[in-house]
């Protein structure tokens, strides 16, 4: 009885090895190709014609003259090999005192009071650890130090944050955010 289903069973094997390995990554990766082609290859940004980073992968800026993202768990710099979250719970110790600096680092990098609301995009990792857009409240408190390292006047870089605010999917989903790779690149456009 067995002899009898071994060719049936290998032939399956063949058959369905060749359509979900083969033709059906094909097909999948062929429509994706046709009808989302940007996103497809990576939804690449460009400056001057070189990619320079993505629109869904978020980038380590770190000088006063750019708007900053998220912390990122994924290890040092925004590292997309390394992306993950934290896997601390909200009442680890060691996530705690991280948050705690982390406030106190914002609050001086941006010369907020000592008892300043801090969104909390600011300070904690996301999950993934590469989000590529902050909080719209976020953005407006970094504003006056890249306003000051720019030159430029706060209400210009305000204006900026504000084009480049994208609404809530959908228009009820999630919160509406900043993506900081695309306004920092808006604002090295402006010239003081």
């Amino acid at each position: 009885m067995m002899r009898r289903q071994l060719p049936a069973a290998l032939g399956m094997l063949l058959v369905f090895s060749v359509l979900t390995g083969l033709l059906y990554p094909l097909v999948v990766t062929g429509a994706g190709q046709a009808l989302f082609h940007g996103a497809a290859e990576g939804s690449l940004v460009e400056r001057n014609g070189k990619p320079v980073g993505s629109k869904w992968i978020g980038q380590s800026f770190s000088r006063p003259e750019y708007f900053h993202p998220r912390p990122s768990a994924a290890g040092e710099g925004n590292d997309a090999g390394a992306s993950s979250g934290s896997n601390l719970g909200p009442t680890n110790q060691v996530l705690l005192d991280t948050v705690a600096e982390r406030i106190a680092a914002y609050r001086n990098e941006n010369t907020l009071a000592s008892d300043a609301k801090v969104p909390v995009d600011a300070v904690t990792a996301s999950a993934s650890g590469l989000d590529p857009d902050i909080s719209v409240a976020n953005a407006r408190l970094q504003a006056p130090r890249v306003a000051a390292a720019r030159s430029l006047p706060v209400d210009q870089v305000l204006r900026a944050v504000d084009d480049r605010t994208d609404p809530r999917g959908l228009g009820f989903l999630g919160e509406a955010g900043v993506n900081v790779l695309s306004l920092n690149l808006a604002l090295d456009r402006i010239r003081p």
